[in-house]
Protein backbone atom coordinates (compact mmCIF):
# COMPACT_ATOMS: atom_id res chain seq x y z
CA UNK A 1 0.00 0.00 0.00
CA UNK A 2 1.36 3.21 -0.90
CA UNK A 3 1.04 5.94 2.31
CA UNK A 4 2.78 9.40 2.36
CA UNK A 5 5.00 7.96 -0.15
CA UNK A 6 6.20 5.19 1.63
CA UNK A 7 6.12 2.04 -0.89
CA UNK A 8 5.33 -0.95 1.60
CA UNK A 9 2.65 -2.94 0.91
CA UNK A 10 0.49 -2.97 4.59
CA UNK A 11 -3.18 -3.97 3.51
CA UNK A 12 -4.42 -6.45 5.60
CA UNK A 13 -8.00 -7.34 5.23
CA UNK A 14 -9.99 -7.24 8.37
CA UNK A 15 -12.12 -10.16 8.55
CA UNK A 16 -12.36 -12.28 12.18
CA UNK A 17 -12.95 -15.73 12.40
CA UNK A 18 -15.79 -17.28 14.63
CA UNK A 19 -17.58 -20.39 15.08
CA UNK A 20 -20.65 -19.76 13.93
CA UNK A 21 -22.69 -23.09 12.31
CA UNK A 22 -26.34 -21.71 12.94
CA UNK A 23 -28.49 -21.87 9.67
CA UNK A 24 -31.83 -20.09 8.86
CA UNK A 25 -33.77 -19.77 6.16
CA UNK A 26 -33.23 -17.62 2.76
CA UNK A 27 -35.78 -15.42 1.23
CA UNK A 28 -36.16 -15.21 -2.27
CA UNK A 29 -36.63 -10.96 -2.70
CA UNK A 30 -34.77 -9.18 -5.20
CA UNK A 31 -32.82 -6.38 -3.87
CA UNK A 32 -33.01 -3.22 -4.89
CA UNK A 33 -29.79 -0.98 -5.41
CA UNK A 34 -29.04 1.47 -2.40
CA UNK A 35 -28.84 4.81 -3.48
CA UNK A 36 -27.54 7.87 -1.96
CA UNK A 37 -30.04 9.35 0.81
CA UNK A 38 -30.63 13.16 1.39
CA UNK A 39 -31.44 13.90 4.75
CA UNK A 40 -29.45 14.14 7.41
CA UNK A 41 -28.68 15.61 10.49
CA UNK A 42 -28.57 20.03 10.04
CA UNK A 43 -26.40 20.14 13.14
CA UNK A 44 -23.41 18.30 13.61
CA UNK A 45 -23.88 15.37 16.17
CA UNK A 46 -21.94 14.49 19.02
CA UNK A 47 -20.10 10.53 19.14
CA UNK A 48 -22.67 9.36 21.23
CA UNK A 49 -25.67 10.78 18.97
CA UNK A 50 -23.80 9.14 16.03
CA UNK A 51 -23.97 6.04 17.99
CA UNK A 52 -27.37 6.05 18.95
CA UNK A 53 -28.68 7.28 15.32
CA UNK A 54 -26.54 4.55 13.36
CA UNK A 55 -26.44 1.40 15.53
CA UNK A 56 -29.97 0.28 14.50
CA UNK A 57 -28.53 0.33 10.80
CA UNK A 58 -25.59 -1.35 11.42
CA UNK A 59 -25.85 -5.78 11.47
CA UNK A 60 -23.71 -8.32 12.31
CA UNK A 61 -22.32 -10.28 9.42
CA UNK A 62 -21.31 -13.96 10.24
CA UNK A 63 -20.40 -16.97 7.30
CA UNK A 64 -19.22 -20.31 7.04
CA UNK A 65 -17.50 -22.52 4.37
CA UNK A 66 -14.83 -24.83 3.32
CA UNK A 67 -11.37 -24.02 2.86
CA UNK A 68 -8.94 -25.59 -0.45
CA UNK A 69 -8.34 -28.58 2.19
CA UNK A 70 -11.98 -29.00 2.85
CA UNK A 71 -12.15 -27.98 6.30
CA UNK A 72 -14.88 -25.83 7.58
CA UNK A 73 -14.25 -22.09 7.85
CA UNK A 74 -16.40 -19.49 9.54
CA UNK A 75 -16.03 -15.70 9.68
CA UNK A 76 -17.18 -12.30 10.66
CA UNK A 77 -17.69 -9.08 9.39
CA UNK A 78 -20.32 -5.85 9.63
CA UNK A 79 -22.77 -4.71 7.37
CA UNK A 80 -25.21 -1.70 6.77
CA UNK A 81 -28.53 -1.55 5.92
CA UNK A 82 -29.05 0.71 2.78
CA UNK A 83 -32.41 0.39 1.74
CA UNK A 84 -35.88 0.42 2.67
CA UNK A 85 -36.68 -3.06 1.12
CA UNK A 86 -33.74 -4.18 3.43
CA UNK A 87 -30.11 -4.54 1.35
CA UNK A 88 -27.59 -4.85 3.18
CA UNK A 89 -24.04 -3.20 1.72
CA UNK A 90 -20.86 -4.96 2.64
CA UNK A 91 -17.27 -5.33 1.63
CA UNK A 92 -17.04 -8.51 -0.34
CA UNK A 93 -14.55 -10.29 1.40
CA UNK A 94 -16.58 -11.11 4.04
CA UNK A 95 -19.52 -13.08 2.52
CA UNK A 96 -16.76 -13.90 -0.89
CA UNK A 97 -16.77 -17.48 -0.90
CA UNK A 98 -18.84 -18.00 2.15
CA UNK A 99 -21.13 -21.43 1.65
CA UNK A 100 -23.69 -19.77 4.30
CA UNK A 101 -24.30 -15.92 5.07
CA UNK A 102 -26.40 -15.01 7.96
CA UNK A 103 -26.71 -11.14 9.59
CA UNK A 104 -28.07 -10.13 13.45
CA UNK A 105 -29.37 -6.79 13.07
CA UNK A 106 -29.39 -4.74 16.52
CA UNK A 107 -32.63 -6.09 18.45
CA UNK A 108 -31.77 -9.26 17.96
CA UNK A 109 -33.79 -10.99 14.53
CA UNK A 110 -31.60 -12.97 12.76
CA UNK A 111 -31.52 -14.27 8.90
CA UNK A 112 -29.71 -15.85 6.50
CA UNK A 113 -28.93 -13.56 3.64
CA UNK A 114 -27.91 -13.99 0.27
CA UNK A 115 -25.46 -12.43 -2.08
CA UNK A 116 -27.07 -10.01 -4.62
CA UNK A 117 -24.23 -8.05 -6.21
CA UNK A 118 -20.96 -7.74 -5.85
CA UNK A 119 -17.67 -5.39 -6.92
CA UNK A 120 -14.49 -7.18 -6.81
CA UNK A 121 -12.68 -4.21 -8.15
CA UNK A 122 -14.00 -1.92 -5.17
CA UNK A 123 -14.44 -4.77 -2.39
CA UNK A 124 -17.94 -4.02 -2.64
CA UNK A 125 -21.02 -6.45 -2.23
CA UNK A 126 -24.56 -5.99 -1.74
CA UNK A 127 -26.77 -8.99 0.09
CA UNK A 128 -30.24 -9.53 0.83
CA UNK A 129 -31.34 -11.24 4.02
CA UNK A 130 -34.52 -13.36 3.58
CA UNK A 131 -36.25 -12.19 6.80
CA UNK A 132 -36.44 -8.28 7.94
CA UNK A 133 -36.59 -7.12 11.66
CA UNK A 134 -39.79 -5.96 12.98
CA UNK A 135 -38.65 -2.20 12.85
CA UNK A 136 -36.23 -1.77 9.69
CA UNK A 137 -33.94 1.24 10.18
CA UNK A 138 -31.89 1.90 6.52
CA UNK A 139 -29.13 4.11 7.13
CA UNK A 140 -28.29 7.89 5.53
CA UNK A 141 -26.03 7.51 2.45
CA UNK A 142 -24.06 10.24 1.38
CA UNK A 143 -22.39 13.26 2.14
CA UNK A 144 -18.57 14.22 1.47
CA UNK A 145 -15.64 14.38 3.43
CA UNK A 146 -12.17 16.53 4.00
CA UNK A 147 -9.01 15.55 5.76
CA UNK A 148 -8.90 16.53 9.54
CA UNK A 149 -12.93 16.04 9.81
CA UNK A 150 -14.48 13.90 12.43
CA UNK A 151 -16.03 10.33 11.64
CA UNK A 152 -16.85 7.61 13.55
CA UNK A 153 -17.16 3.64 12.81
CA UNK A 154 -19.64 1.59 13.70
CA UNK A 155 -18.78 -2.86 13.61
CA UNK A 156 -18.25 -5.86 15.41
CA UNK A 157 -14.02 -6.16 15.75
CA UNK A 158 -13.12 -8.89 17.40
CA UNK A 159 -16.33 -10.10 18.17
CA UNK A 160 -17.26 -7.08 20.14
CA UNK A 161 -20.96 -6.83 18.55
CA UNK A 162 -21.84 -3.16 17.88
CA UNK A 163 -18.86 -1.04 18.80
CA UNK A 164 -17.97 2.35 18.18
CA UNK A 165 -14.82 4.36 17.67
CA UNK A 166 -14.13 7.91 16.39
CA UNK A 167 -11.47 9.49 15.06
CA UNK A 168 -10.69 11.79 11.63
CA UNK A 169 -10.22 11.99 7.99
CA UNK A 170 -6.65 11.57 8.13
CA UNK A 171 -5.92 11.33 3.90
CA UNK A 172 -7.97 11.04 0.82
CA UNK A 173 -7.25 9.28 -2.49
CA UNK A 174 -5.44 6.68 -0.84
CA UNK A 175 -4.21 3.17 -2.61
CA UNK A 176 -4.46 -0.29 -1.85
CA UNK A 177 -1.99 -2.62 -2.93
CA UNK A 178 -3.98 -6.25 -3.14
CA UNK A 179 -1.80 -9.35 -4.26
CA UNK A 180 -4.35 -11.49 -5.88
CA UNK A 181 -6.85 -8.69 -7.88
CA UNK A 182 -6.30 -5.62 -8.62
CA UNK A 183 -5.82 -2.31 -6.50
CA UNK A 184 -8.23 -0.20 -5.04
CA UNK A 185 -7.82 3.76 -5.75
CA UNK A 186 -9.30 6.91 -4.12
CA UNK A 187 -9.88 5.50 -0.66
CA UNK A 188 -10.80 7.25 2.76
CA UNK A 189 -7.78 6.85 4.99
CA UNK A 190 -9.00 7.51 8.94
CA UNK A 191 -7.41 6.90 12.44
CA UNK A 192 -10.74 6.02 13.94
CA UNK A 193 -10.30 2.13 15.61
CA UNK A 194 -10.88 -0.67 13.58
CA UNK A 195 -9.99 -4.38 13.92
CA UNK A 196 -10.68 -7.94 12.69
CA UNK A 197 -14.71 -7.79 12.11
CA UNK A 198 -15.02 -4.01 11.30
CA UNK A 199 -14.76 -5.09 7.64
CA UNK A 200 -17.98 -4.09 5.60
CA UNK A 201 -18.99 -1.35 8.12
CA UNK A 202 -20.00 2.17 8.16
CA UNK A 203 -17.89 4.59 8.50
CA UNK A 204 -20.20 8.29 9.12
CA UNK A 205 -19.85 11.47 9.43
CA UNK A 206 -21.15 13.98 12.01
CA UNK A 207 -24.34 14.71 10.58
CA UNK A 208 -25.32 11.19 10.54
CA UNK A 209 -24.30 10.13 6.80
CA UNK A 210 -22.73 7.11 5.99
CA UNK A 211 -19.71 8.36 3.74
CA UNK A 212 -17.54 4.98 3.19
CA UNK A 213 -17.55 1.21 3.82
CA UNK A 214 -15.00 0.03 5.70
CA UNK A 215 -12.25 -2.32 4.01
CA UNK A 216 -8.70 -2.60 5.29
CA UNK A 217 -6.03 -1.68 7.30
CA UNK A 218 -2.85 -0.92 7.75
CA UNK A 219 -0.13 -3.47 9.61
CA UNK A 220 3.46 -3.23 8.88
CA UNK A 221 3.22 -6.39 10.94
CA UNK A 222 1.38 -10.04 10.04
CA UNK A 223 -0.49 -9.00 13.50
CA UNK A 224 -3.42 -7.67 11.50
CA UNK A 225 -4.29 -5.28 14.46
CA UNK A 226 -5.23 -1.66 14.31
CA UNK A 227 -2.24 0.78 14.64
CA UNK A 228 -3.74 3.60 13.77
CA UNK A 229 -4.09 3.80 9.81
CA UNK A 230 -7.91 2.16 8.33
CA UNK A 231 -9.69 2.81 5.20
CA UNK A 232 -12.74 2.50 3.50
CA UNK A 233 -14.56 3.09 -0.07
CA UNK A 234 -16.05 6.22 -0.60
CA UNK A 235 -20.09 5.75 -0.40
CA UNK A 236 -20.14 7.54 -4.30
CA UNK A 237 -18.04 4.42 -5.23
CA UNK A 238 -19.01 1.63 -3.48
CA UNK A 239 -22.53 2.85 -4.26
CA UNK A 240 -21.73 2.68 -8.46
CA UNK A 241 -20.65 6.25 -8.93
CA UNK A 242 -18.13 8.90 -7.97
CA UNK A 243 -21.08 11.06 -5.61
CA UNK A 244 -19.66 12.25 -2.96
CA UNK A 245 -17.06 11.49 -1.13
CA UNK A 246 -13.43 12.67 -2.21
CA UNK A 247 -11.01 10.64 -3.41
CA UNK A 248 -13.23 9.40 -6.14
CA UNK A 249 -12.88 5.37 -6.83
CA UNK A 250 -13.42 3.69 -10.45
CA UNK A 251 -17.53 3.39 -10.62
CA UNK A 252 -18.89 -0.18 -10.00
Amino acid sequence: MVLLGAALVWAVAITAFVLVPDRGETGDRAAAAPSASPSASAAPLTVAEVSQALTPSVVLIETTGHDAQDRLEAGSGTGVIANADGTILTALHVVDGAESIRVTYADGTRADARIASESAEQDIATITPGKLPETLVPAVLGGGVAVGDDVVAIGNPLGLTWSTSSGVVSGLDRKLDRDRSADIAGLIQFDAAVNPGNSGGPLINTRGQVVGIVVALANPTDAGTFIGIGFAVPIGAALGGGGEGDGQAPPL
